[in-house]
């Protein structure tokens, strides 16, 4: 579906962007591809590897309406993973979190509408279900207004959906690199928040595959979540390390024990699919009901269980410490 079609990434030169792109000039040929970002050295780097003749690189920030406007001109399909995701720096910084993640998703909806574009699927987060956090809040808020985009959209052609998902292996910023530093700087141990603490877990390629395949299933209106493991952050650190002690360090500001990715409220909303689970809107956005339970690839789902919930503690797939050593072999350097 994307041959010959022009693919808009706004905070493209993160971890997702540059595999995103990379799996699109691998497998399609697109005929345009705009990185848009607001970091010029992120740009410049990038243009040294992905500098196929359909690349364009557009400095921006989502927060500028005009120039997501003016960016957004020609384009098929959007996806939108600019987001600030820190969370001890969204709880210290709300302000900022909420001019980028929140009305930076407005922007995007409205440059979207503006420029005729076919779909947009917005990234999203499991702290955005049930969020205790500002930065997850927010993430619920965006969640939010691209389902609600739709029927803002009304009669135009542009359909809007969410991708939710756990932590990244390996994605800047998260705990990997964090663990990987400290072991290659000769650290006598590895500090644990918390013992109990769990996280759903999901590698970059299956994440941008997942991304990918949401595009081609979506009616509009859905929050896509994929089926992944969970693990537990003591695992994480045997597998990285099974010879350093570890040391308690406390929970940071806005951190949960466990996330959660289907609340218990939306179970009646949720239907499962063999790899996924999709969370239907609770508005109505045209006068022609939509079989949600049917996606636009052909596969066919089912409602869940009332009492359903998708939590990272009571998943009953968890990786072992011998498989998270070997993703974490096998993860880029």
């Amino acid at each position: 579906m994307f041959n010959g079609k022009s693919i808009f990434i706004s905070g493209g030169t993160g971890s997702f962007g540059r595999n995103f792109i990379r799996r699109l000039l691998e497998q399609y040929q697109p005929k345009r591809v705009v990185v848009f970002s607001r970091d010029e050295l992120k740009q410049y780097e990038m243009q040294q590897t992905f500098n196929a003749p359909c690349m364009r690189y557009f400095l921006g920030d989502v927060r500028d309406a005009d120039r997501l406007r003016q960016a957004m001109r020609g384009i098929d399909y959007v996806v939108h993973a600019a987001a600030l995701k820190q969370v001890p720096a969204a709880e210290y910084n709300p302000t900022e979190c909420i001019r980028t993640n929140v009305n930076g998703a407005e922007n995007i909806i409205a440059a979207a509408i503006d420029n005729g574009v076919k779909k947009v699927v917005a990234l999203s987060t499991d702290k955005a279900a049930s969020p205790i956090n500002l930065y997850g809040a927010t993430k619920l808020l965006s969640d939010k207004l691209f389902v609600a985009a739709n029927n803002i959209a009304g009669e135009q052609q542009t359909r809007f959906a969410v991708v939710r998902y756990g932590n990244v292996a390996g994605s800047r910023g998260s705990v990997v690199p964090f663990f990987s530093k400290l072991i290659a700087e000769g650290a006598t141990q590895l500090p644990i928040t918390d013992e109990r603490m769990t996280r759903f877990w999901i590698t970059l390629d299956h994440g941008v595959q997942f991304v990918l395949d949401s595009f081609a299933r979506m009616h509009g209106g859905e929050v896509f979540v994929p089926k992944i493991p969970s693990i537990r952050i003591v695992d994480l650190a045997t597998g990285m390390a099974g010879h350093l002690p570890h040391q308690n360090v406390g929970i940071r500001p806005g951190e949960k024990l466990h996330e959660l990715m289907v609340p218990l409220d939306d179970a009646r909303m949720t239907i499962e699919f063999a790899d996924h689970y999709t969370i239907q809107p609770s508005i109505r956005f045209t006068s022609v009901d939509v079989d949600f339970a049917l996606d636009n690839l052909g596969e066919r789902g089912k409602p869940v269980a009332e009492d359903f919930e998708y939590r990272s503690d009571t998943n009953p797939l968890f990786l072992s410490v011998d498989q998270i050593a070997d993703l974490h072999a096998r993860l880029p350097t």
